[in-house]
Order: structure tokens, then sequence, then C-alpha cells
């Protein structure tokens, strides 16, 4: 049996404050059922968010020939949604580019867990989460990518992503079968 992680990416309220209200609620809902979900396994719960410096200083390319000030550090729009069940001792985990490895101690955190799969939810499918799981299968973890928590503001691009990676870089499953898999 595989020892998993529960890794939610960019839940922020920058990303989310522009959504439909619906759409953002069920996803924070079903993102929490996960994380509940994991919790109650014994699994470990990783909260990986971006912040860049008011100057943009180290920020992705594109964002500093744009001069797109989103997730700036210290701002509300770069922390964690407040409808989100993070508890205090949970890992938080700033990353600097769409990869939750990219630059960080993702992989640190994973070999002292002895993690060899992760699940990964949170936004935007065709960006980070899809960048995070071919990182990640590039380690030889194995990912799951949690398809009811799992959305972006490019529903085309996400859509080709989940296609995309399911059964070759990931495993696509709805959140019922996550949880069911966690519990055998």
């Amino acid at each position: 049996m595989p020892k998993r992680a529960l890794v939610v990416i960019d839940m922020l309220n920058d990303f989310l404050r522009d959504w439909e209200k619906v759409q953002a609620a069920a996803l924070i809902s079903k993102t929490n059922e996960l994380v509940r979900a994991f919790r109650q396994a014994g699994a470990p719960v990783v909260w990986v968010r971006q912040a860049f410096k008011p100057d943009l200083s180290d920020a992705f390319l594109e964002m500093r020939d744009k001069g797109t000030a989103i997730t700036i550090e210290g701002t509300d729009g770069a922390r964690i949604h407040s409808g989100l069940e993070r508890h205090a001792d949970d890992i938080v985990i700033i990353k600097k580019r769409y990869s939750a490895f990219f630059g960080t101690n993702l992989d640190e955190v994973i070999a002292a867990a002895g993690i060899d799969e992760l699940v990964l939810c949170g936004v935007n499918t065709h960006a980070c989460i899809r960048i995070a799981a071919i990182d990640a299968y590039q380690r030889d973890i194995r990912v799951v990518l949690a398809s009811d928590c799992v959305s972006s503001y490019d529903e085309e691009h996400a859509r080709v992503s989940l296609a995309y990676m399911d059964g070759k870089i990931a495993r696509v499953a709805g959140n019922a079968d996550i949880i069911r898999s966690l519990n055998e």
C-alpha cells in the first residue's frame, strides 16, 4: 500500500475571489472533504502557495514582463482561502514558479515522510497542477489528480491537461475513489 500525502496547491484568495461563488464554494468544499479524509487516515496534508515580493523581483518572467502583481507576500491575496480547513501544524510551502517542487523543500518533506504517492488538488489545472504532477512523475512518485478538487480559469486547457496526464503521468480520480483507497 502506498504512503500518500495530499498536496493542496494555490487555493489562494487572489485566485478564488474572481471565480463564480458557486464554483469556488464547491471547490473549497470538495477540497475540505479530502483534507478531512487524509487527516482521518493519518496521512499528511501539505499546502503549497505562491507569494512574490511587491517589486516582482522573484516572480516569473511573464509576471515581471507584464507587471502582474498577484499573490504578493503579506497581502490577503497571497493567503490560503479561509474556508479551507488548514491546521496550524500543517506544512506550508511557498513557491515562486508553477511547480511545487522548483526551488522549494517539497522533495525533503516527501522523503522525510516516506511518501511514494501524491494526491494533488488546487488551481490551476493546466499550469501549477500539471507542472507539479510532471515533476513528481519525473521523481518516480505516483500521482493522483483529484478531479473533484482541481480547477482552472481556462477550462479547455484544464480538460486537455487532465486527458493528457490520465493513465500516463497520473491517475485521475474523484474524491469517492480516493477516500475509498485511503480506507483500504
